[in-house]
């Protein structure tokens, strides 16, 4: 959650961020600090079963993508991605499933499980995100 919070002080309209790592080692957790920080006070389900939810923000619209049900990259364009790459903030749960659909301009979130209660993370920017100042 707290990472999440983190994030979310440091993103702009347009950002999408990658977040990566077994089931159970916290994207979802994540996404929710993400949408409490930005305002959003209801609740934040996973989008495993809708493959997405939105939410309008006062500031934006974040787009939550749960892609692992996808079984071609191209799936992802009925879900909406277009429209949440042009100006929103998508948070993509499986980007791997998004093959050469990724894309190159983005912030990726890589999470661990190290232990009950514990996770990992790293954080890499590709592409223009690489020359954005980085979080506080």
């Amino acid at each position: 959650m707290a990472l999440g919070a983190r994030l979310a002080a440091a993103v702009q309209a347009g950002d999408v961020i990658a977040l990566w790592g077994e089931l159970g080692s916290g994207k979802t957790t994540l996404a929710r600090g993400f949408l409490r920080a930005l305002g959003h006070e209801e609740e934040v389900p996973s989008p495993t079963f809708t493959l997405v939810q939105s939410y309008e923000l006062a500031s934006m619209t974040v787009w939550h993508f749960d892609l692992y049900r996808l079984t071609r990259p191209e799936e992802a364009w009925e879900l909406g991605l277009e429209e949440a790459l042009d100006g929103g903030i998508a948070l993509i749960e499986w980007p791997e499933r998004l093959g050469p659909l990724l894309p190159p301009d983005r912030l990726d979130v890589t999470l661990a499980v190290i232990g009950d209660d514990r996770r990992s993370a790293s954080i890499e920017a590709h592409g223009a995100r690489r020359n954005r100042t980085t979080m506080a």
